[in-house]
């Protein structure tokens, strides 16, 4: 069977893993990110990876006229949506009291507005299909503060109780609800760190773990799915 699978923030890093990986199954994808070229570049990657489709929307997810927008063309490419992940987000390092003004609204609103207008927007297309699953990219953040990503921290604890609420409401229609909390992962955030990659876990790993968290049996739900560099976080 062919699923319809939507994911954010898609073209780079641990949304496009998760794409490449439901793409090496053969399924149809909506790819949605804020540069076109590199969506273009990911959709040609995703198409040869063996995705039955791919299409691209391009998107500033933090706007709330261009989430609009993104609902309304997936909706028209996708009447029914089997997987949703929730994977666009930003992180800006700081302290609350000493971030710029603004930053807190916008960290909000990229890494939790825009996950739960996402999903409210496409709930009832998820509720076409038998098997439906949202998985929303938390972050070892959601459990942990630190104190140099005071609203970046905010922000993932708000999306984790965004995840548990959502999964409560799920319930009675069938469809599953996923916290993915990963660790330290070798992505564009951590460019100029100078650390060897030993320390840092790769996006393909977290996209292994979403599709085993989506393939397991149809009764069970993986609630939350905790993962982190073998030698610990960073």
């Amino acid at each position: 069977m062919k699923l319809q699978v939507v994911v954010t923030g898609a073209s780079r890093g641990i949304g496009f893993a998760v794409a490449h990986r439901f793409a090496k199954e053969g399924h149809h994808l909506a790819i949605v990110a804020r540069n076109a070229k590199d969506l273009a570049s990911a959709q040609q990657r995703l198409s040869e990876a063996g995705a039955a489709s791919v299409h691209t929307v391009v998107a500033d997810l933090s706007l709330q006229s261009d989430r609009n927008q993104a609902i309304d063309q997936i909706k028209s490419l996708f009447p029914q949506i089997h997987v949703l992940v929730n994977n666009a987000g930003l992180f800006l390092g700081g302290t609350m009291m000493g971030e710029p003004d603004g930053q807190f609204a916008h960290l909000l609103n990229t890494n939790v507005v825009s996950a739960y207008e996402m999903t409210r927007g496409l709930w009832a297309s998820m509720q076409q299909v038998p098997r439906a699953h949202v998985f929303n990219m938390c972050s070892i953040a959601s459990i942990t503060a630190y104190a140099a990503g005071g609203s970046y921290s905010v922000a993932k604890f708000a999306l984790m109780g965004f995840s548990k609420s959502l999964r409560l409401e799920g319930m009675p229609v069938g469809i599953r609800v996923s916290a993915v909390m990963p660790g330290a992962t070798l992505t564009d955030s951590w460019a100029g760190v100078d650390l060897p990659k030993d320390r840092f876990m790769d996006p393909s790993d977290v996209a292994e773990a979403i599709y085993a968290a989506f393939t397991i049996n149809e009764h069970t739900v993986m609630e939350e799915v905790l993962l982190r560099p073998l030698l610990g976080d960073i």
